[in-house]
């Protein structure tokens, strides 16, 4: 499995399915154990992200380290990706023919993986990931928290880390969505030691 990552790795970093590998400085393919249960996938690097070529490592990274912590987990226990694997100029938001053509990385990602739960960060993320499990996509701020489940996985969409930091209102929301997890991952039969 590890290897297959690293694949997808390198595929990753010789990319030039769009334009976005003209303006990059780094890809950010992933990172985390290859057998995690838990997978989460936020929209494309930003960019302290671009410039260390590793996921949610700025002001949301920390956000989401405090959010992983509050429930027991640490980020070296999940795998953390995005929908593009390169950061659009500007941070705009990605072009459909930018999540068409990256998504097919993901998609290996997953099927590699075999994440148990997965926690789509943001509306764009949210939108590929259930669209993928057949759910027509609805609006972060009216499913955020909401388990879906699929054929071996449950799929909980959740708030972008950054957009708790521009809105601060969202914060006891997002300890309620994270109890989610907790309590999804809970329910089932796994592998590790997590519950506190």
């Amino acid at each position: 499995m590890v290897k297959v990552l690293d694949i997808i790795a390198q595929e990753v970093g010789a990319c030039r399915k769009c334009s976005l590998y003209r303006t990059r400085h780094n890809p950010v393919a992933g990172e985390g154990p290859s057998n995690a249960e838990i997978m989460l996938v936020g929209e494309a690097p930003g960019s302290r992200e671009d410039l260390l070529g590793r996921p949610f490592v700025g002001a949301a990274g920390k956000v989401l380290d405090v959010s992983l912590r509050s429930v027991g987990l640490d980020r070296s226990e999940v795998y953390i990706t995005n929908v593009l694997k390169c950061r659009p100029p500007g941070n705009r938001d990605p072009l459909p023919t930018e999540i068409e053509r990256c998504t097919l990385y993901l998609n290996r990602q997953i099927d590699v993986i075999k994440p148990r739960i997965i926690c789509p960060l943001g509306n764009f993320a949210t939108s590929h990931v259930l669209g993928r499990y057949g759910f027509k996509p609805k609006s972060i701020s009216r499913i955020h928290g909401r388990v879906f489940m699929a054929p071996g996985v449950r799929v909980i969409p959740m708030y972008h880390p950054a957009a708790l930091i521009y809105d601060r209102s969202l914060g006891e929301k997002n300890v309620k969505d994270w109890k989610a997890v907790k309590d999804a991952y809970a329910q089932l039969p796994h592998r590790g030691d997590w519950l506190i």
